[in-house]
C-alpha cells in the first residue's frame, strides 16, 4: 500500500516536526540549533539540569516531555536515528554548571554509542555529567541481563520521578540515585496488529498477518518472537500483566504506576479496556494502581498496538510521579 502522509520534502521531517511543536506551545518550549528542543523558561543553574536524546518519528516523544518538573533538553536526532555525539556534545555544553547533568539514555546501540562518546568529549571540557540506562522493554525475557534489554517509553515516567528530584533541589548523586531506584522497577511491553512505514522511504518495516498479532515488538518495529492470533484485551492483558509483574517482582501490598501508551493507530478506546482489564487483575494480586496514563506517550508512526508500561513506587516516587509538570504532553496524575 503507498504510504498516506501529510508531509513535504523527507530530509525536513525531523526540523518541521521541531518547528511545529514549538510554534504550537512558545510559552514552555523553545528550539536551539542543532535541534535541540529546550525549556523556554530554564532552570536556576543551581540546579541538575536533565538531559536525553534520541530519534525522531517517535512523537511526542521524547521533545514532547521538556518543560518544568521534567527535561531540560531534548537532543534530537533525524527519523529512527540517534543524534552523533557531536550533537549531543553541544547540547550538553547548554548546560555545564556546577550542579552537573543527568543524562537519561534509551538502551538503543546508536543512543548509546553517542551518549558514551559525548561524555567523554564533555568530561574532557569539565562538564559535570551523570547517566542513567533505561531498558525496560522485557520482550527478550524477564531474566534478560540490563544491557541486552531496549528501551521503551517506560522513559516517560523516569523523566518524570528525576526531573521532580532536580527540581527539588538535590544534588546530581542525588538524582542519579533517585533515578536509578525508580529505573530499576520499571518494565514495559508492547504489542502490534500492524506494522508501520518509514516515512522517509515509505517502505513497511515489518508485516503483520490481518489475524496476527505480536507480543514483543519494538518501538521502531523490530520483532520480538511473540506472534499470535488476535487476542482478545482480556487476554491480552493478562498474559503482558502477567510477565510485567514477574519482571518488577511485584508483590501483594505494593503500588503501582500503570500507563498504556498507544503506538499511533490505537484507539483511546482499545487502551482503556485493556487499562480497565490490568486493574482488575493488579487488584486480585493485591496491587494497588494509584496513579496511571492512557495516552500516546511514545509513538511508531502508523502502527496499531501499546506499550503497556508498569513501575512499582515507593513514597517518594509516587510524590514525585504527583509532582507539577509544565511539559506540554505530561499528563498530571496528581490531585
Amino acid at each position: 500500500m503507498k504510504m498516506k502522509k501529510f508531509i513535504n520534502a523527507p530530509e525536513n521531517l525531523a526540523q518541521e516536526l521541531l518547528e511545529g511543536l514549538v510554534a504550537a506551545y512558545p510559552k514552555k518550549v523553545k528550539l536551539e540549533e542543532g535541534k535541540i528542543v529546550v525549556r523556554a523558561n530554564p532552570k536556576p543553574e543551581d540546579k541538575v539540569a536533565v538531559v536525553t536524546l534520541g530519534g525522531a518519528g517517535h512523537e511526542p516523544a521524547l521533545s514532547g516531555f521538556v518543560g518544568y518538573g521534567m527535561l531540560d533538553a531534548s537532543v534530537v536526532g533525524d527519523i529512527f536515528a540517534a543524534p552523533n555525539a557531536v550533537a549531543l556534545l553541544a547540547g550538553l555544553r547548554k548546560f555545564k554548571r556546577d550542579a552537573g547533568i543527568l543524562l537519561v539514555v534509551l538502551n538503543h546501540a546508536g543512543d548509546v554509542m553517542s551518549a558514551n562518546m559525548a561524555m567523554k568529549m564533555a568530561e574532557r571540557e569539565g562538564i559535570k555529567v551523570k547517566s542513567v540506562l533505561v531498558a525496560d522493554d522485557i520482550s527478550a525475557g524477564v531474566d534478560t541481563p540490563t544491557a541486552d534489554r531496549r528501551g521503551l517509553a517506560g522513559c516517560i515516567p523516569l523523566f518524570k520521578v528525576a526531573g521532580a528530584a532536580a527540581e527539588e533541589g538535590k544534588s546530581l548523586d542525588e538524582v542519579l540515585a533517585v533515578a536509578e531506584k525508580f529505573n530499576a522497577r520499571i518494565a514495559t511491553l508492547a504489542v502490534a496488529m500492524t506494522g508501520c512505514t518509514h516515512p522517509q522511504t515509505g517502505q513497511p518495516i515489518t508485516e503483520l498477518g490481518d489475524d496476527e498479532m505480536e507480543i514483543g515488538m519494538g518501538q521502531h518495529g523490530e520483532g520480538g518472537g511473540g506472534r499470535s492470533k488476535i487476542l482478545t484485551a482480556d487476554e491480552t492483558a493478562k498474559i503482558m500483566f502477567g510477565d510485567l509483574s514477574k519482571a518488577v517482582s511485584l508483590k501483594s501490598g505494593e503500588k503501582i504506576f500503570l500507563a498504556m501508551n498507544g503506538v499511533g493507530a490505537t484507539t483511546p478506546m482499545e487502551l482503556a479496556i485493556v487499562f480497565r482489564a490490568v486493574k482488575k487483575l493488579a487488584q486480585e494480586s493485591g496491587v494497588e494502581v494509584v496513579g496511571g496514563i492512557i495516552d500516546e506517550m511514545l509513538t511508531v508512526q502508523e502502527m496499531a498496538g501499546f506499550q503497556m508500561i508498569v513501575c512499582v513506587l515507593d513514597e517518594q516516587s509516587e510524590k514525585y510521579l504527583a509532582a507539577k509538570s509544565n511539559a506540554p504532553y505530561w499528563t498530571e496524575i496528581g490531585e
